[in-house]
């Protein structure tokens, strides 16, 4: 089994390295010390490091090969701090085996995490105080790379990590380089840097070599082969692309070294265990729904709007799935946020792409992760009000199940059946009768069905509550404006059952 994380700490210390200039270490060395017994003795953190250094040289090198063919190196801007990086990381290898036995720092686990948002939020860095490559530091740059290479230099030998990702931040936001330069020139310090501390470090605990010598080579070849390929793809692509890739990695990167290095800390939180038990399943019901789904689009000639209710019917189903999953109300709205926030990067850096709006039934840019942002967060926030405020599950329940049912049937009777149109004034006039009333008796059904069958409510409480509450969603969704109909028509049914419950 460590075989297996030997792979993946490699791989993705490799992508780090080709995609960002991320130090191989970041990555490599929380996973060698949690997740394989071998890396727990005295001297594990140092034989982790050393290996995770070692990987650096070659996956550095190729790195900076490719980025240096595309021109994407500036030694003038970058020279200083390189000279006091080299100097100063040797230092740091022999004070970090005086020290023992060191585990990675939370500040820089926090930085790689906050990076990656940032890249999110920004993943176009170019502005208008980018430096020109090529052009000489003034002072304030001179100063600014002789501290910050200082200290980087003595942390890369020290713990053998940060020091891709410091540089990165401090070529990018301190000097002025945009993001495909920055990485090129911190990945080409970063090969002379490894060299040298993996070095030190061999020489100084000459055990490493003995012990690990097939682990080191394992994650050598494999770092080296995906930081070769990761670069390659960041050089061909925009730099949006670029910067939705690099925040994507870094986030999940730092969210995941998060949890490995405080899982001590977090296994002592009920709520936290909980959320993550909520999310797994939730998975564990996405994954044969996307199996089914994608094949169905791609192999048969299903309508579009059919194919597009269908991804709709997974996606409201899955807040009864987080219901039923729940150990508390808290957990559930968590889990939905959680979802919403790792969702919105992923579909950013996919919605680029030719096929995505024809295999997803994207009506216009941007729409598919705004309405699952909405969905999820509408999630949430029915959880909060009607289960953790009022207590009242059935209502969070059937408030979205009867939104679900009734939209998905609106849609799919309205569009080939609906010949009688809505011409009232509020209305938009595209909506019609039929669909309205299949939205009603839907909505009615599911409504009435959950309250009475699931939740043991009386006949007469259960028919009145759910015929109110899909009365005013039909009129909630007849006036709501396009896209808006995933917040306003459970609100209202919410609000509805809350009264009448």
């Amino acid at each position: 089994m460590e075989y297996f994380w030997y792979v993946i700490a490699a791989l993705g210390a490799g992508i780090g390295t080709g995609l960002a200039g991320l130090s191989a270490a970041t990555v490599m060395v929380p996973i060698l010390i949690v997740l394989c017994p071998s890396f727990a003795g005295e001297t594990g953190a140092y034989q982790a490091t050393a290996i995770a250094l070692a990987s650096d040289i070659l996956g550095s090198a190729v790195t900076a090969y490719t980025y240096a063919r595309h021109r994407n190196i500036d030694l003038k801007r970058g020279g200083i701090m390189m000279a006091c990086i080299v100097a100063m990381c040797t230092v740091g290898s022999y004070v970090a085996f005086i020290v023992g036995n060191v585990v990675l720092g939370s500040f820089t686990l926090f930085l790689t995490f906050f990076i990656g948002i940032r890249f999110l939020v920004r993943p176009d860095t170019s502005r208008k105080e980018t430096a020109g490559k090529g052009e000489k530091l003034d002072a304030k740059g001179v100063a600014i790379s002789l501290f910050f290479g200082l200290t980087i230099g003595f942390g890369t030998g020290f713990v053998g990590t940060g020091g891709g990702m410091m540089m990165l931040v401090v070529f990018t936001v301190f000097l002025g380089m945009e993001l495909k330069t920055a990485v090129g020139t911190s990945t080409f310090i970063m090969t002379f840097t490894a060299l040298i501390a993996s070095v030190s470090h061999i020489l100084i605990h000459p055990a490493i070599l003995l012990e690990k010598w097939n682990v080191m080579l394992l994650c050598i070849t494999i770092a080296t082969a995906s930081s070769l390929i990761s670069a390659r793809f960041a050089n061909r692509v925009n730099s949006r692309t670029v910067g939705l890739t690099t925040g994507a990695v870094l986030t999940l990167l730092g969210a995941g070294m998060l949890l490995l290095h405080f899982w001590p800390q977090i296994s002592g939180i009920p709520l936290i265990l909980q959320t993550i038990r909520c999310i797994s399943r939730l998975i564990l019901y996405i994954i044969p729904c996307v199996l089914i789904l994608f094949p169905i689009r791609l192999l048969t000639r299903v309508p579009s709007f059919i194919f597009r209710k269908l991804l709709h019917i997974v996606a409201f189903t899955c807040f009864v799935v987080m219901l039923l999953a729940s150990e508390s109300w808290a957990a559930a709205s968590l889990a939905s946020v959680v979802i919403a926030l790792a969702l919105y990067p992923i579909l950013s850096l996919m919605e680029g792409a030719d096929w995505y709006a024809r295999l997803l039934v994207q009506k216009t840019p941007g729409e598919i992760k705004r309405s699952l942002l909405m969905l999820f967060f509408m999630f949430a926030s029915v959880i909060a009000v009607a289960w953790g405020i009022f207590g009242n599950i059935a209502a969070a329940a059937a408030s979205v199940l009867m939104w679900g049912e009734g939209d998905a049937a609106a849609a799919l009777i309205g569009i080939p059946f609906g010949l009688h149109k809505i011409m009232l004034k509020p209305v938009n006039g595209k909506k019609s009768w039929e669909g309205s009333c299949a939205m009603l008796v839907l909505s009615f059904s599911a409504g009435f069905g959950l309250l009475w069958l699931y939740h043991g409510y009386a006949v007469e409480t259960a028919a009145v509550s759910a015929l109110a509450g899909s009365l005013l969603g039909t009129c909630a969704e007849l006036l709501s404006p396009s896209e808006w109909d995933t917040v306003t028509v459970p609100v209202v049914i919410l609000i509805v059952l809350l009264l009448l419950l």
